[in-house]
């Protein structure tokens, strides 16, 4: 039987992870829609694609709906591990050679992978602990893992 105090602490694990997925769920989805739609002064799809190649559509495919995944709750395992590895990608492939910080002297064009590591460590919870209660996925008639009833965590 649980305690009052075990039942105050998953509400506030519901809560955390709510406001985790949310504010990161609306950076990467604008992050993604500024590559995608070329909205707020961003690239587009075009750019992207001839700047990064074939990867430039998954990374934006990535980020945009990986982004919208985390907002509304769907999904939310498998897009933040997708940006987790879309974060990775980018500071190996292109800010780790900058350092850590971003430079403020001006010395070198680019920044550092600071705000990279960041999201990974903001996403980390939601691939370990899933989605939390607050979720849309609760609401859809989910396929679940035959024997338990419970839903396959990647549908999470």
């Amino acid at each position: 039987m649980q305690s009052e105090t075990d039942i105050h602490d998953r509400s506030a694990v519901d809560w955390s992870i709510l406001i985790i997925r949310v504010v990161v769920g609306v950076i990467f989805t604008a992050h993604g829609a500024q590559k995608l739609f070329g909205a707020f002064g961003g690239p587009g799809l075009s750019a992207v694609v001839k700047m990064m190649g074939p990867l430039g559509y998954l990374v934006t495919v990535g980020e945009f709906f990986g982004g919208l995944g985390l907002v509304f709750g769907v999904l939310s395992r498998f897009s933040a591990a997708s940006i987790i590895l879309i974060m990775l990608g980018a500071i190996a492939m292109v800010h780790a050679k900058f350092g850590f910080f971003m430079n403020w002297a001006g010395n070198q064009a680019g920044e550092g992978f600071e705000y990279h590591l960041l999201a990974v460590a903001a996403l980390l919870p939601i691939v370990i602990v899933g989605p939390g209660r607050f979720a849309v996925r609760r609401l859809l008639p989910l396929p679940t893992v035959a024997g338990n009833e419970r839903l396959a965590a990647v549908l999470k």
